[in-house]
This record gives structure tokens, sequence and C-alpha cells, in this order.
């Protein structure tokens, strides 16, 4: 795990190295100083992928309080 650090390169790519960073420390595979960079990089991960779900969360609201909010499955908005 040591080294230089990672770019994260989306929301995606961010859960599934989250994912294995948990199941490894989880299966005890990581000596102390490895599991502590791991840690550092799932806290940095998991801030991450929160700012993406907060970010995601307001365009919904915007959304739902604009024109879009009567979406229909053949992609017109608004009602008759």
């Amino acid at each position: 795990m040591a080294g230089k650090p990672q770019k994260i390169i989306n929301f995606e790519s961010a859960m599934a190295e989250l994912e294995q960073i948990v199941a490894d420390m989880e299966a005890g595979k990581l000596p102390l100083e490895d599991s502590l960079a791991a840690y550092k990089r799932g806290a940095e991960l998991l801030s991450f992928c929160r700012g993406r779900l907060e970010d995601a969360q307001q365009q919904v609201s915007v959304l739902e309080n604009g024109v879009l909010k009567d979406f229909s499955a053949g992609g017109e908005t608004g009602s008759n």
C-alpha cells in the first residue's frame, strides 16, 4: 500500500477500491504500516464518494424543483 498518492478517477472506481481496502483489512492481510496507509486511503476515498453523492443529491433536488420534476418515460417534461 505504501507509495505515492493515487488519483481518484470516478465514483465507481473509488467505491471498488474502497471495497477492496475493506476486504483486505478485514482479512488481516496487511501489516500495521500498510493498514495505516490503507486506512488513510480509505478515508480519502470515503470523503470523495460522500462529496460526489452530495453533489448528485443537490442536482436531483434542483431538478425536482424545476422543469424535470414531472419526467415521463417518453422523455418529455411537464404536464399536458
